[in-house]
């Protein structure tokens, strides 16, 4: 339950009837703005919220701009966390790629480098994501499939051959094993000579929307908050620049939720964490300046610059309220974005362009600090190097083309931006007590709430497309009879054969007994109290692998079962 009066003195208030997501909260639809049932024959978002044909001044009579607004760079940082946003400069444009062996990620990495990348973006493969090594039976027939095989830290070493790691920033799209990659990278960094604390980017490490969304965890929930704060703790002492966190409402959207149920379970993740951290005896503005989210942006626009607004102030004044934060770092919701997947269609692929333009600047007016584009190729395969050059032009059109980083946050002040901000925010917040209301996030997630929610949404929308209340152009609408022949990237089978060798190789050259007596000290960390990630490091450098390390911590903490919830 919240703690503090100020939150709940703030919004909440009573939220027995308040609509959740859309959908009428206790049984009981109310005929308001929240939009469980007030007009059926009107246009509704993709939350179920009512949208009017014509917004007046009327929409915000009683406005308090002051209060609901602030200055951008101020609290409650409604208008964006930076004074100046993009008038100073652009935002990163930080593409998302992996795929194959380390060497042809890499070669990846410099082209995307070259064409003027701002940052790099790790994609690993399923067993990588699961903790298992490339070897390993389970790992059969997906081994650099959907992103790039990581094993040891020979496989690191060559990912990042020929990159300076203190020059460029790195995000890696890594959770339940997040620990691992991120000691892997700074071992690299290490032997280029440089410092921990001079290293920028990311680790994802949100392991609680796997159990929600994705489905690639591995411990049971509460020892996955025990690591997440041991990695919250290394990195405040080893590498205080690194962000150690991207909670994530991105896997969710991409698995059916709506743009409420995102920030909402997004949020009320957030806040798991940072009890969690606190819990282990970390002052909140230590750790929390060092947080950061990764949301969706979907084709429609009004209603995603609305989500992205009411974000930050939930999560300013949850901090502020709530938790205490004195340092406004700790309020600040910096957020990646990456343009929605699951709105690509394999069918007249190249339609996908124009609605990842349009994703992509309403992630810039709703004032995401870094961008990825998806390819145009994407929901039929791994993007080719022509797809992959195509969705970051996509990005520098908008950059420098148009006029939207000439002013900050446009659409301040529009009627139906800001009443659609508010509308949002009232009802992530009545979602967010429900979330509260049994037990806080782990507790929900125990009991299959957010994932439940989600699946329902997710339900709702496929029957909209199906029965053609939900227009899909080249799917439902506007279909050709015949589709031209694409050509997509393909991995080469020969890949699995080629890591499987070199994990041989590994285990053949290095000290075993090292190995197994680092794997032993980390496992007798992971049964008491210390901070797993120094043996843990040890191991690594010992050149353990990935999944040698993630089955050290299986036989301590187990693994997790899921229930069903549909």
């Amino acid at each position: 339950m919240w703690s503090g009066p100020g939150l709940t003195a703030y919004a909440l208030g009573d939220v027995t009837s308040a609509t959740i997501g859309g959908r009428a909260a206790a049984g009981e639809p109310r005929a308001d703005t929240l939009g469980g049932m007030a007009d059926s024959t009107g246009a509704r978002s993709e939350s179920d919220l009512p949208i009017e044909p014509v917004y007046d001044a009327s929409a915000l009579a009683g406005f308090d701009a002051d209060a609901k607004l602030g200055a951008p760079g101020s609290y409650p940082f409604t208008r964006g966390v930076y004074p100046s946003m993009y008038t100073g400069r652009p935002w990163t444009m930080r593409q998302y790629a992996g795929f194959g062996t380390a060497k042809e990620s890499n070669q990846r990495y410099h082209q995307l480098v070259k064409a003027g990348t701002g940052g790099l973006s790790v994609a690993f493969d399923l067993p990588t994501q699961m903790g298992y090594d490339s070897d390993e039976s389970i790992a059969h027939g997906e081994v650099g499939k959907v992103g790039v095989a990581i094993d040891s830290l020979d496989d690191m070493r060559t990912l990042f051959d020929g990159l300076p790691l203190d020059k460029i920033s790195t995000s890696m799209t890594i959770n339940a094993p997040g620990s691992t990659l991120l000691l892997l990278y700074q071992l690299v960094a290490e032997e280029q000579g440089v410092a921990g604390d001079q290293l920028t980017g990311t680790i994802q490490n949100d392991v609680l929307k796997e159990y929600i969304a994705r489905g690639t965890y591995i411990y049971p929930p509460r020892e996955s908050l025990r690591l997440i704060a041991d990695i919250f703790a290394y990195c405040h002492q080893e590498m205080p620049r690194w962000n150690t966190i991207s909670i994530s409402g991105y896997h969710m959207a991409e698995a059916g939720a709506t743009p409420v149920q995102e920030i909402a379970f997004t949020i009320a993740n957030a806040v798991e964490y940072v009890r969690a951290a606190q819990a282990a005896g970390l002052h909140v503005d230590d750790f929390a300046p060092r947080l950061s989210f990764f949301f969706v942006a979907r084709t429609t626009l009004i209603e995603e610059v609305a989500k992205f607004r009411a974000a930050r102030r939930i999560w300013a004044r949850i901090m502020k309220e709530e938790f205490g934060a004195q340092n406004p770092k700790s309020m600040m919701l910096r957020f990646h974005t990456q343009t929605a997947g699951v709105q690509l269609t394999a069918q007249q692929p190249e339609v996908n362009l124009v609605r990842v333009a349009l994703q992509g600047l309403g992630a810039v007016l709703g004032g995401t600090q870094s961008l990825h584009t998806n390819s145009f190729d994407e929901a039929i395969a791994l993007p080719t190097e022509k797809a992959a050059r195509l969705a970051l032009r996509t990005q520098q059109v908008i950059a420098y083309e148009t006029d939207v980083t000439k002013t900050v946050d446009p659409f301040a002040g529009s009627y139906v931006v800001e009443s659609m901000t508010d509308e949002i925010e009232e009802a992530a917040l009545a979602l967010i007590q429900a979330v509260e209301d049994k037990g806080g996030a782990v507790a929900a997630i125990e009991q299959g709430f957010q994932k439940g929610e989600i699946e329902r949404s997710a339900y709702r929308v496929q029957l909209e497309i199906d029965n053609g209340e939900r227009t899909v152009v080249g799917v439902n609408r506007f279909v050709l009879d015949q589709e031209d022949h694409y050509e997509p990237l393909r991995v080469d089978p020969t890949i699995e054969a080629d890591q499987r060798a070199r994990l041989e190789a590994l285990r053949a050259d290095r000290d075993n007994d090292a190995v197994k007596a680092a794997l032993t000290k980390l496992q007798d960390a992971a049964r008491g109290t210390d901070n797993v990630l120094y043996p843990m490091k040890e191991a690594l450098a010992a050149r353990a692998t990935g999944g040698e390390v993630a089955h050290a911590l299986r036989e301590v903490w187990g693994t997790y079962q899921p229930r069903e919830t549909f």
